[in-house]
């Protein structure tokens, strides 16, 4: 990962720039880490890390992961589970190693090569411009897209799933389901992480709406999502019932 110059305001200052972790979930994605840990690799951003939260997976995405930890001189770490219990529960298992090892700020992005690691500088720009609490990378802002590859009605469901997410809790964002996310560590401790109830891809509306329920910010920047290249999705029809409930559990659980 690169730890020299490139990022804006702190080019001669490794030591203080913060320490930006990419949470990465995987499973069975041994044709795609390889090319997502160069890719990151690569970008402008000083102090970068990437830790790849590996549920077991049969394919050994867990050994190449422990490969390009080895390999990484300490920019790359690797966290096994035993079990594959969820998209969310991945992510908030990454998520607390990343703030013990002392995070500043925690991105979280697909292993799919759908979400481009390319946003990730402005993402952090943004972030720190001012009291931002999250950035979402949008594919619903001017300037962003989906893949071209996705038919009409994919689209749909997908912008009829934002519509009604909104509708229901107010989020007042304009992608309420992205999952390529920049957080500030202090907003993850804030909105209280071993409480998240929501898995799969609900988990992401339950994060957004934690922090607007705060009365925190939420920014967007604009992202073409691709299509995955490798491997396939992980949507079922249970991960599907599960987000269309998720907005009214969220809405009328007053501990959220």
């Amino acid at each position: 990962m690169p730890t020299g110059e490139g990022y804006e305001g702190n080019k001669n200052m490794v030591e203080a720039s913060p320490k930006v972790v990419v949470v990465v979930p995987t499973y069975n994605e041994r044709e795609n880490l390889p090319v997502l840990a160069g890719l990151l690799a690569e970008l402008p951003v000083p102090n970068l890390h990437l830790l790849v939260v590996d549920d077991n997976s049969p394919d050994g995405t867990g050994e190449i992961a422990d490969k390009l930890a080895a390999d990484s001189g300490g920019t790359v770490g690797v966290l096994h589970r035993t079990e594959k219990n969820g998209l969310g529960r991945a992510y908030l298992a990454g998520m607390a190693r990343a703030l013990d090892e002392g995070a500043d700020i925690v991105v979280q992005m697909d292993a799919d090569l759908s979400h481009p690691s390319s946003a990730i500088p402005e993402m952090v720009r943004t972030l720190l411009a001012d009291d931002t609490a999250v950035v979402l990378g949008s594919r619903y802002v001017p300037g962003g897209s989906t893949a071209a590859e996705w038919p009409w009605h994919r689209k749909a469901l997908s912008a009829w799933a934002n519509l009604y997410v909104n509708t229901i809790l107010g989020l007042g964002v304009r992608d309420a389901t992205a999952g390529f996310k920049a957080w500030r560590a202090a907003t993850l401790r804030a909105i209280d992480l071993p409480t998240v109830q929501s898995n799969g891809y609900s988990f992401q509306v339950e994060m957004n709406y934690r922090v607007v329920k705060r009365g925190m910010t939420i920014r967007e920047v604009p992202i073409r999502f691709e299509e995955r290249i490798e491997g396939a999705s992980k949507m079922s029809m249970g991960v599907q019932v599960e987000s269309a409930l998720a907005p009214w559990k969220l809405r009328f659980n007053r501990d959220s």
